[in-house]
């Protein structure tokens, strides 16, 4: 059984860097960005982030289908997903599955915490921890807030270690 790890933090906490970090310990690392680039302030991020990883890891852009980018990549030691939350907000946003948005990604969740178990890489999934503030405003951001907080807690339970990062400070919860 190949080994999950959830890596947990509030924005610009350093859950990416230390992802990576932990990533450039294997070979054949796979790098799964969830990003949508639709403005240039996301082009900004996208770069910084680009910045962050080995030109030597293959790179998959992929908003959806997660389960199926990690059953495909048959030659990597190692997968990092980042992030779970653009995951997350990009099925929420999309428009199928009107009346059964939660339910529908609830279990896109659970089969890819399933794929990503039986994988014969390791599963790095990055996510943020968007449950520390003040309740949202509108019912689109509570419902956001809602169903990644469901999100990060199914993959907590199945990873095999969770670790919170803080200010760049990681600290192992599981």
């Amino acid at each position: 059984m190949a080994k999950l790890t959830l890596i947990l933090g509030g924005a610009r906490s350093g859950k990416s860097s230390y992802a990576v970090g932990l990533a450039k310990q294997y070979k054949n690392v796979v790098y799964v960005a969830t990003a949508q680039v639709l403005d240039d302030e996301m082009r900004e991020r996208v770069e910084m982030h680009k910045k962050l990883r080995p030109a030597s890891w293959k790179v998959v852009e992929s908003p959806t289908n997660l389960a199926r980018i990690v059953r495909e990549a048959l030659d990597a030691d190692l997968i990092l997903i980042d992030c779970l939350t653009l995951y997350v907000s990009n099925m929420l946003l999309d428009e199928n599955h009107k009346d059964t948005k939660e339910k529908y990604i609830t279990d896109e969740i659970e089969k890819l915490c399933s794929v990503s178990k039986d994988s014969a890489a390791d599963v790095i999934m990055v996510s943020n921890e968007v449950g520390l503030g003040i309740v949202p405003a509108d019912p689109l951001s509570r419902r956001f807030r809602d169903v990644a907080g469901k999100a990060n807690q199914l993959v907590a339970a199945q990873a095999d270690a969770v670790y919170f990062i803080t200010a760049g400070i990681p600290k192992q919860l599981k």
